[in-house]
């Protein structure tokens, strides 16, 4: 089993994410009462070719991803009306936790493990990195979702560049474009 960029285990958590209502009132929650920066925000995000339980999703969101110490931290904000697994999650259970995102090396099979344990599948997009997002439904085991995060690509880079951001992070600048 190898490392992250950041030092969490390959086919371990590597990501704890949040829905939230509103995306500035909670990045300000966190770095005042938390320490936790600088955010990285990309105001919106659909994936690239967005299935929710298995039919095309319209659903567009807002990310924000910090670190706390070697452990992503992700917020998300619905910005429309559309079905999802973020909407799906907050009309069963109210803003907050969301799901436990790994990482793998082994997507495509990582993915059948979960549908032979009787997992759904919600959610499937690609991403922006090069890699594609799986949202196994744990919720009858775990307190969420859990969200297979296929590594390689851009990933490194991309979750590398936050991860440094908050190493000895002098709370200057806290909200910061995700792209580049």
């Amino acid at each position: 089993m190898g490392q992250v960029i950041f030092g969490q285990p390959d086919n371990g958590i590597i990501q704890m994410s949040y829905v939230v209502k509103d995306i500035h009132a909670a990045m300000d929650h966190w770095v005042k009462h938390l320490g936790v920066g600088p955010w990285f925000l990309l105001e919106q995000f659909t994936g690239v070719d967005p299935v929710y339980r298995g039919n095309p999703s319209s659903a567009e969101i807002m990310i924000a991803m910090s670190f706390a110490g070697h452990m992503n931290i992700e917020l998300i904000q619905m910005n429309n009306d559309a079905p999802s697994v973020y909407r799906e999650h907050v009309e069963k259970h109210g803003y907050g936790f969301h799901h436990f995102g790994v990482g793998t090396n082994s997507f495509d099979a990582d993915m059948g493990n979960h549908l032979a344990k009787g997992h759904d599948l919600v959610f499937l997009a690609g991403v922006p990195s090069g890699g594609r997002v799986a949202y196994m439904d744990t919720t009858r085991e775990l307190s969420g979702y859990t969200e297979l995060i296929e590594l390689g690509g851009a990933f490194d880079a991309v979750f590398g560049r936050f991860y440094r951001s908050s190493i000895a992070w002098d709370g200057a600048d806290p909200v910061r474009s995700f792209i580049g």
